[in-house]
């Protein structure tokens, strides 16, 4: 009885909350919602589509669900720019080889030789030559630089860099990375890198081959420490159209994405070409230029949708499942076969005043030991029930594994099962 007089109560104040919206002229949808369009709150226009919601997070009346703290449709809706990216903007990676100096005495052997070739080379341009042979230095380098050149970079601006050890150097701690230029596919200089590295590790060396390494002492990176020298063009529209990328291909999101642009964005014509692109076009006479156009696409507001999927990691013994993921009624039963190997050295003894040796032959016991489980049932049809069913039988994560990929075999599971 008190269950249901709270009920009534909730939908009670639902209807009390959804009333001032309906008198204030925000309009009334079709369903019976009411629907605002975010950050225009004098439009009052009803609009309902595929992809919309007619209630967006924060404006428009409360529902039970709200109420209730219990997920409803809005959760899911997110902005195009969440989902996307504009197809012709995008980055570019750079490298480059260069020298670390400053080393405590942990930098490439004498037997690595490029490193000190690279140093004798610098040393020449500076008007000092010398024989190779002649450098014998343990505190420098040879490194690989990387970077990720992002679009729009202009000159003058700074990217972080990333330093990788390519000889025998035991770390990079408190070393300082020479200028560096960073060349693209193409062998043109975009960046120049330079400056002190930070490794967030260290590698303590004792007496009597004791140490103690934290993290990995031979990679490092410098915040901002490439100045980027030349920008990159970038066209983000062909004529007057602006493609849209979808993170991920799916098709219903990219029709959604489509029918949501022209359901809020009646100036503009998109359509869906493939499971991943969606063209946009635009008049050729426009008051908006073509950054306009995109800043409005992209905070269009839309509700992906997404495949049912289980990622399976058996290097790190991972389970990640999707809340979509659905089970078909059946039962499962998991054993578990255990071998164990004791090592038994035998040592033989010769006979009494042979010329025989004593010999250790080897030898061991081997044990294995089976356990079965019991047949349990799965009976309903969400994740919860079989992450239920996999602790009932006490699983552990290998356990687990196994299972899935028999279950998805099987067709239990309704979902793709990716093994990485």
């Amino acid at each position: 009885m008190s269950r249901c007089c709270a009920l009534m109560a909730v939908m009670a104040v639902a209807v009390v909350l959804a009333a001032p919206s309906v008198a204030q002229g925000a309009g009334e949808a079709p369903g019976g919602g009411v629907y605002t369009l975010p950050g225009s709150p004098q439009d009052t226009a009803p609009r309902s589509g595929p992809g919309l919601s007619s209630s967006w997070p924060g404006v428009g009346p409360a529902t039970a669900a709200d109420l209730l703290g219990l997920p409803g449709p809005t959760d899911r809706v997110t902005r195009v720019k969440d989902i996307a990216r504009i197809q012709s903007v995008r980055g570019n990676q750079l490298l480059g080889y260069g020298l670390v100096v400053g080393l405590a005495g942990t930098g490439d052997g004498q037997q690595t030789g490029f490193p000190v070739a690279s140093l004798k080379s610098m040393l020449e341009k500076y008007g000092i030559t010398l024989a190779q042979g002649n450098i014998r230095v343990d505190n420098i380098a040879a490194v690989m630089v990387t970077a990720d050149l992002p679009a729009f970079a202009k000159p003058g601006d700074r990217i972080d860099v990333t330093i990788a050890s390519i000889g025998d150097a035991d770390s990079l701690q408190g070393g300082v990375l020479l200028q560096t230029q960073l060349q693209g596919a193409d062998a043109e200089t975009y960046a120049v890198a330079q400056g002190e590295l930070s490794i967030g590790g260290y590698n303590a060396q004792g007496g009597g081959g004791a140490g103690v390494t934290k993290n990995h002492p031979t990679v490092g990176m410098i915040p901002n420490g490439a100045i980027v020298e030349q920008e990159v063009p970038t066209t983000i529209a062909e004529g007057n159209n602006v493609f849209v990328t979808l993170f991920e291909a799916d098709f219903t999101t990219a029709s959604r994405v489509a029918q949501a642009i022209n359901e809020e964005l009646p100036e503009l014509r998109a359509a869906a070409i493939d499971a991943e692109t969606i063209k946009i076009s635009a008049p050729s006479v426009s008051q908006y230029t073509v950054v306009d156009i995109i800043a409005k696409v992209e905070n269009v507001r839309v509700s992906p949708d997404n495949r049912a999927r289980i990622i399976i990691n058996e290097r790190t013994g991972t389970i990640v499942m999707g809340g979509d993921v659905r089970v078909m009624p059946g039962a499962i039963s998991h054993g578990s076969l255990r071998v164990e190997v004791r090592p038994r050295p035998v040592v033989v003894q010769p006979p009494p005043l042979s010329n025989g040796q004593t010999v250790v032959v080897p030898g061991g016991d081997v044990t294995a030991t089976e356990t079965g489980g019991p047949l349990q049932p799965i009976g309903g049809s969400t994740i919860d029930d079989v992450i239920a069913s996999l602790n009932a039988l006490g699983a552990q994560t290998r356990d687990m594994i196994a299972i899935l990929q028999a279950m998805k075999a099987a067709g239990l599971i309704l979902a793709d099962v990716e093994i990485r």
